[in-house]
């Protein structure tokens, strides 16, 4: 009899896991994979561009690093997180996926990300629509009329802007103000029946950053750190950011 053939497999060096590893308490778990698929079963993006977790973090562990940081589904990873929810070992993928962004060139990510993300960074109300502060004053204004007006029970409903001392400083996704302004509505019920103490701050006051989905890391720290100084001006004790 012959002798028994013998496979042998030399997967190439991840220069960017080892990278992204290292960065991330306890690494991310990223080599405690059990190729189970348990992470694409509930992934919104599985099927996409031909990926899906299991097989991205599998072809981050071979040493695919080029195919890895190349591939545009990384784009289309919404960054839920259910994917490390659904893992026993509790892989961080998303981690993985966010660094992968940020090897792009910032000029040819998703033009949309970047804009809103630019657009984020014009105003002091961080709006990614670009909706000014002086417009949200007069739309959670005027909803608020008509809501005292129109709706029994909810004569006294409060929705306050730049009241110093509120326990809560509330967020608001700014797509709701500019195109769906009754949609702010259900949240002021919700807040009022409880008898919460809240307010608006005309500074930072919408809740979306999109230089987050960007992986625009400064950008995505100047936001957040004008939304705290919003907080902090009112001497509000929660954020609370709808997003």
């Amino acid at each position: 009899m012959g002798e028994a053939a013998v496979l042998t497999a030399n997967p190439q060096k991840s220069l960017f896991m080892n990278k992204v590893k290292a960065l991330l308490p306890e690494g991310g778990n990223l080599n405690m994979c059990l190729t189970c698929g348990a992470c694409s079963a509930g992934c919104p993006a599985t099927g996409l561009e031909d990926m899906n977790p299991r097989k991205f973090l599998r072809m981050a562990a071979l040493g695919l690093d080029e195919e890895v940081t190349s591939t545009p589904w990384v784009w289309m990873c919404t960054m839920c997180r259910r994917c490390v929810y659904a893992c026993p070992m509790a892989v961080d993928i998303p981690q993985l996926v966010y660094y992968a962004r940020q090897s792009w060139p910032r000029d040819q990510r998703p033009k949309g990300i970047i804009g809103s993300c630019d657009q984020a960074l014009k105003n002091s109300s961080n709006s990614a629509m670009g909706a000014s502060s002086d417009d949200f004053v007069f739309v959670v204004e005027d909803v608020l009329e008509e809501v005292r007006e129109s709706q029994t029970g909810f004569e006294d409903l409060q929705a306050s802007i730049d009241r110093e001392g509120a326990y809560y400083f509330l967020n608001q996704n700014s797509r709701e103000p500019v195109t769906e302004p009754d949609e702010m509505v259900p949240l002021w019920k919700i807040l009022h029946q409880v008898g919460a103490d809240w307010t608006y701050g005309t500074q930072g006051w919408a809740a979306e950053n999109y230089c987050m989905f960007l992986a625009d890391d400064q950008a995505w720290e100047q936001v957040v750190r004008n939304k705290a100084a919003a907080v902090d001006a009112l001497g509000c004790k929660v954020w609370l950011n709808t997003e």
